[in-house]
């Protein structure tokens, strides 16, 4: 199967990227209770709804606003692509893996010659790599040495509640005080009015970290998410000290799942500052597949972020020490973009290739850039990206595109054929929704000819759900929007901020259900637990890209989306929210209650 022309899918996903959303109020404060002045398309969106919001599909908006980095930058294609660590168990007794990981502060060479402080899991930046086996359980002791409460969550996994990472599950650090009676927080907690003085954390980025380099001040919140947002008391919380397991039966399809910060209101710089890494899930039918592999299958995780002059991150965050009051600067609560694009932590990297296939295991991890990919020799050859698996593991049969839309958080498995490309060429990949420095990603240099044995099979995968739209036992409509709040405007779903003491969805275990989103502006949507299929996009076929089983969904301004999942699997309290970071962060999430 190959995409429709150029021409429709461009004008299909050219609200995916472009221009900075809106004019803003510089220099002020913005919180949940007070989610002002994000000012031009956005404002209109608010105040319109979808009949204003319609207008921004039809011309690039980019959700968010760019950092520009202080410090010098490299030219591209200079820094080769490293591969993160695959970590090793400390044990595979019992028919199941355990592994041991440190969250701490580190610090790597990120733009040559300069050292980026960093948090961390086990002192590197991706987290290393799991690889696990379906079926097989696993088991990860975190350890947390940051001066922050911390979260991790399985992005992708089938898991059990208690090991999925709800939000306020929270592993405090040492000398961190305990939650106040009821609330799930630290330090005072999250009180009535909203997040109050007291939350979350002493301490920052490290030495030289996110503070005068970066941050300033102003943000997301003058010390509250404000009335409306149900005072964030969560009795349900369970709260560990220093340290927490977190068990994953893997009792699911082969497919690249992440594992980052979930921390309440806090997930966005926490996954910035590093907390982020690969989780990769295997099985026999698929190694036999012929696929590329080996050191011809390359994970790659794409993310932006922006530089301060000493070489620290910028993230704009109201509070650098992520202590007290979440958020960020005025401008950017729409979505922290950055001028930098990293591949495995290295600003566009060189990757030196034989002339054969390669699989190429591609996630977003940025909080709020989309791109749109597409493979490009030096003298304009394009070359096929061709689409092998999706957020949930392989699909039915290979989709060939020539450019491919991924939104944050989700993943795209595909195969490139470098054997046309002359030893010594080059190929790069390009963000299409980018301009400037932001639309080179990386490049791979054909350094020899080589014996190639791999295939892509016509057929992947016969295990793909095929739930019917009959199966349904209920139809659900779900509004991503800003809204009103308090005094003001925030990220809601359902025209309701995050209260983890409400239950926003609750569902029989085994049922299938069809949900409509709806969408203002762009709005990636993530459900916790289980994978889900798209039926349809504005009435219409879903596009090409939707292919195969999904966690992750892009909603572009204006647009709604149908899909349909059976919620099977696990009782228990699970969530779904928009996974632009900084929506997540302010409001736009809501909990899933399995019964």
């Amino acid at each position: 199967m190959r995409d429709r022309d150029e021409r429709a899918e461009r004008r299909d996903d050219e609200g995916l990227g472009g221009s900075r959303a809106g004019s803003v109020v510089e220099g002020r404060g913005v919180s949940r209770r007070r989610v002002l002045g994000i000012g031009g398309a956005l404002g209109l969106a608010a105040a319109g709804g979808l009949s204003a919001s319609a207008a921004l599909a039809r011309r690039p908006a980019m959700t968010g606003a760019e950092l520009r980095s202080a410090a010098p930058l490299p030219p591209p294609f200079q820094v080769p692509l490293p591969i993160p660590p695959v970590l090793k168990p400390v044990s595979t007794s019992g028919g199941a893996d355990r592994y041991e990981i440190t969250q701490r502060e580190s610090s790597a060479e990120i733009l040559p010659g300069v050292r980026t402080p960093l948090w961390t899991y086990e002192g590197v930046f991706p987290g290393p790599t799991i690889e696990s086996r379906r079926g097989r359980p696993v088991t990860v002791r975190h350890r947390n040495e940051l001066p922050v409460p911390t979260v991790v969550h399985l992005h992708g996994g089938r898991t059990p509640a208690a090991s999925d990472g709800y939000p306020t599950d929270l592993v405090l650090p040492a000398g961190w005080p305990e939650p106040a009676a009821g609330t799930g927080h630290g330090a005072g907690g999250h009180a009535s009015g909203g997040h109050g003085s007291g939350g979350h954390a002493s301490g920052g980025h490290g030495s030289g970290g996110h503070g005068s380099g970066g941050h300033g001040s102003g943000g997301h919140g003058s010390g509250g998410h404000g009335s409306g947002h149900g005072g964030m008391r969560d009795p349900r919380a369970v709260v560990s000290r220093l340290t927490r397991e977190y068990t994953f039966p893997l009792d699911q399809r082969p497919a690249l799942l992440w594992y980052h910060d979930h921390r309440m209101d806090f997930t966005a710089p926490a996954i910035w500052r590093g907390l982020a890494g690969l989780h990769i899930v295997r099985d026999d039918a698929e190694e036999a597949l012929g696929l590329p592999s080996g050191a011809r299958e390359l994970p790659l995780m794409i993310a932006d972020r922006a530089f301060a002059a000493d070489g620290s991150l910028d993230y704009p965050a109201l509070d650098p020490a992520l202590r007290e009051r979440p958020g960020v600067r005025e401008p950017y609560i729409a979505g922290v973009l950055g001028d930098v694009i990293l591949v495995n932590g290295a600003p566009w990297p060189v990757h030196e290739v034989d002339a054969v296939r390669y699989r190429l295991r591609v996630l977003n991890a940025s909080n709020a850039r989309h791109y749109e990919l597409e493979a490009v020799t030096d003298d304009g050859h394009r070359l096929d990206l061709v689409q092998v698996g999706a957020d949930q593991g392989l699909l039915a049969a290979p989709v060939t595109h020539r450019f491919l839309p991924i939104a944050p958080a989700e993943r795209h498995d595909l195969v490139v054929d470098f054997s046309a490309v002359p030893v010594g060429g080059r190929v790069r990949l390009l963000n299409r929704l980018g301009s400037g420095r932001t639309r080179d990603v990386m490049a791979f240099r054909v350094a020899r000819r080589a014996a190639d044995d791999s295939r892509v099979p016509r057929t992947l995968s016969a295990d793909l759900p095929s739930w019917r739209r009959s199966e349904a036992v209920r139809v659900r409509d779900l509004s991503f929007r800003m809204g009103r709040m308090g005094d003001g405007h925030a990220w809601l779903i359902g025209g309701l901020p995050f209260d983890p003491a409400r239950a926003d969805v609750t569902t029989r275990l085994g049922d299938v259900e069809v949900w409509r989103l709806v969408a203002d502006v762009h709005h990636p949507v993530h459900l916790h637990l289980v994978g889900f299929r798209v039926l349809s996009r504005g009435g219409r076929p879903p596009l090409p890209h939707d292919a195969g089983l999904k966690d992750t969904v892009s909603l572009r301004p204006g647009e709604s989306v149908e899909i349909i999942t059976r919620f099977d699997g696990y009782r228990g309290r699970y969530l779904f929210h928009c996974h632009n970071a900084e929506h997540e962060d302010m409001a736009m999430m809501a909990n899933l209650e399995i019964v």
